[in-house]
């Protein structure tokens, strides 16, 4: 008998991994609460897919030899919980794909840079002429690609969700960027759960296998000196020598080491495309885990210089009688927001705001104090925002559509301010995503 793939939730992943499971022989169901994207839909019917739109029919999910998750989906859903007491797994799209591929995986996690961090590496490897896919949260989803495309190696940035749902899967490069509060709403407020979720990128790695680790960040360290991983570590930091494998840096001079009998790769932070301390962090872990695949080092030189930034995170918009507008929208939580704020030179115009996730604003009072003259809300409810930013900032106004949001900073800033969205909050209150959220944002900037 055929076993039953049932698969909940009907966006990239969903879909790529239905179109992957028929193609192995699967029996395929894929069920969505909500209506499927006509793109979506039209793979489906293209690759003779059963899916229900609108609805989970029950009898035909529990029926499930295996059922694949979308990443948006809680584990506290009443048919998630139903599923897992009946002994049926519940696994991630990338668990799936991973089974069907002897590729290399470079596997980026974080609370924050995993994008950035994602696309350098593939810009690396693109650059320097390997045959490499870029999957997981970005681009298309890994098991569409493991089943139309022969790739030899994949970049895969990973979401804490993602991760919960991995089990068998194991990362030949797992990198972890950083580790702040993030989805607490998913953790049960727990900051050691939501941490050890991305711990989880180190699963199943041997001796063979390389963990590239940022050595400041508090809680890594304190993981890996309580259990040291099996696999070679690589460290980086900005504040401290690595002797041997790794990456430091020294005043403004980055060294890149990778085996002690070759060369270091070294070059200055102003050499680099991406500025701002945070960058430096994402170049460094890029560079390292380039070099551990053995990309040459004036190869891995060269794409440091030419990268071109991402959208939506610390992206210039233009610049409006001497007035910046940067586009931060994919900062969704704290820490993004502080790595944002800290970066500015000039005083600030800050629009933040949106479905608040458990977040803990205490962290940027010294920062609000110094660098924001005015705070715009974007948001359905910022009555948080206002009780913690109360007594610091004189003016905080409050807006609940890009088009105000815009239209109020603007009125707040003289020439020579910088108006910064970077909301440390998700979007679904006002927005579909962050993305949107972001265009909404740009479309007001640029009709000023």
């Amino acid at each position: 008998m055929n076993k039953r793939l049932v698969i909940l939730g009907s966006g990239e992943s969903g879909v790529g991994s239905a179109i992957l499971a028929k193609q192995k022989g699967y029996d395929v169901f894929v069920s969505d609460k909500n209506f499927v994207n006509e793109k979506y839909k039209t793979q489906l019917i293209e690759h003779h897919i059963e899916f229900e739109e609108g609805q989970h029919t029950e009898a035909k999910i529990v029926n499930a030899t295996e059922v694949i998750k979308s990443p948006g989906i809680p584990d506290k859903v009443e048919l998630v919980v139903k599923l897992k007491e009946k002994n049926i797994p519940v696994i991630s799209e990338i668990e799936f794909a991973g089974r069907y591929t002897s590729a290399k995986t470079i596997c980026i996690t974080g609370s924050n840079g995993k994008t950035t961090t994602t696309l350098l590496t593939y810009h690396i490897l693109k650059n320097a002429g390997y045959n490499v896919g870029l999957a997981g949260n970005v681009g298309k989803s890994f098991a569409y690609q493991v089943a139309t495309e022969h790739f030899d190696y994949y970049v895969l940035e990973l979401s804490s969700f993602q991760l919960d749902g991995m089990f068998t899967f194991r990362a030949d490069v797992a990198v972890l960027l950083n580790i702040t509060p993030d989805h607490l709403d998913r953790y049960d407020y727990k900051f050691e759960n939501y941490a050890a979720s991305k711990f989880r990128i180190l699963q199943n790695q041997t001796a063979a296998n390389h963990f590239v680790y940022c050595a400041d960040d508090k809680v890594i360290s304190n993981y890996i000196s309580s259990r040291t991983p099996v696999a070679k570590l690589i460290p980086f930091s900005i504040y401290q020598s690595i002797e041997g494998d790794g990456a430091f840096l020294n005043t403004n001079q980055l060294t890149l080491n990778y085996k002690p009998e070759q060369e270091p790769l070294i070059m200055t932070i102003e050499q680099l495309a991406l500025q701002g301390k945070h960058n430096v962090y994402n170049s460094m872990a890029a560079a390292m885990a380039s070099r551990i695949v053995d990309v040459r080092k004036e190869s891995i030189r060269d794409s440091l210089q030419d990268f071109q930034g991402v959208e939506h995170r610390l992206e210039f918009v233009a610049s409006i009688n001497g007035i910046e507008f940067i586009n931060d929208s994919k900062a969704t939580n704290v820490n993004s927001a502080w790595y944002a704020l800290e970066s500015m030179q000039k005083s600030v115009v800050w629009i933040c705001g949106g479905q608040d996730k458990g977040n803990d604003y205490n962290e940027l009072i010294e920062l609000v104090k110094a660098k924001v003259k005015a705070i715009v809300c974007l948001g359905k409810d910022n009555q948080k925002i206002i009780n913690a930013f109360q007594g610091v900032i004189e003016t905080i106004v409050e807006t609940d559509t890009a088009a105000d949001a815009v239209v109020s900073s603007y009125k707040l800033s003289k020439k020579g301010d910088v108006v910064l969205l970077s909301p440390a909050c998700a979007s679904f209150d006002l927005f579909q995503n962050y993305e949107d959220r972001g265009m909404q944002f740009k479309a007001a900037v640029r009709s000023l």
